[in-house]
C-alpha cells in the first residue's frame, strides 16, 4: 500500500493525496514533478531509478473499502533535500541508459 507522502523531499512542496504533479520511484521517494522532472532530470537522487505519476487513491468508498477513509495518507513529511553537486555525478552515470534498464 502506497503512502501518499504528502511532500516533495527536496523542495517541501505540499503533496496532498489527489496531487496530480506528485512522482514517486519504485521506492516511493517523493517530488513534485517540477524537481522529478527538471531540477533531478528524471532521476531518482536516492536510488537512481525513474520517476513515474503517483496514483491517486479514490476518496470516497467506491469498493470493497478500498479508498482514502479507511487507508489514509501518510501525514508526517519527509524532507531530504537532494545534495544537487552529488547528484549532477549521478545524472552523468546514468546519462542515456533508460529508467528501464538501470
Amino acid at each position: 500500500m502506497l503512502e501518499l507522502r504528502p511532500n516533495c523531499e527536496h523542495c517541501n512542496q505540499s503533496l496532498p493525496p489527489d496531487a496530480l504533479d506528485a512522482r514517486i520511484c519504485s521506492f516511493e521517494c517523493t517530488f513534485c514533478a517540477g524537481c522529478a522532472e527538471g531540477l533531478l532530470g528524471g532521476v531518482c537522487p536516492n536510488c537512481g531509478g525513474g520517476f513515474v505519476p503517483r496514483p491517486v487513491r479514490p476518496s470516497r468508498d467506491w469498493k470493497n473499502g478500498n479508498y482514502l477513509g479507511k487507508y489514509p495518507a501518510r501525514t508526517e513529511p519527509k524532507l531530504r533535500p537532494v545534495d544537487l553537486a552529488a547528484h549532477a555525478a549521478l545524472v552523468e552515470a546514468v546519462r542515456g541508459i533508460p529508467p528501464e534498464e538501470r
